[in-house]
């Protein structure tokens, strides 16, 4: 399903989003950020900067696993265990 909710945590999509780049991680747009900050520590060298990218990686699976999904399981029921049993929480 195609969702018509926004970026906002504060106001989440009504209905379960399954598809475009949500068909390969449940996570597209952390997966993104955390690529980019990747791509500049590479780009500029910076130690400093793979450190942030990890933090903010491990900041968002702590958000994901203990936050997000729980309330998708509660909000979804059956529809969220299919898909996420289907389609990686990450990349791999």
């Amino acid at each position: 399903m195609r969702g018509k909710g926004t970026l906002a945590p504060w106001s989440p999509p009504e209905n379960l989003v399954v598809a475009g780049l949500y068909r390969y991680t449940r996570n597209p747009m952390y997966v993104a950020v955390t690529l980019i900050l990747v791509g500049w520590a590479v780009s500029f060298g910076l130690r400093g900067l793979y450190l942030y990218a990890a933090a903010v990686a491990a900041a968002f699976h702590l958000r994901v696993v203990l936050g997000e999904e729980p309330w998708l399981a509660r909000t979804h029921g059956a529809q969220w265990e299919e898909y996420a049993r289907r389609v990686p929480r990450w990349l791999w």
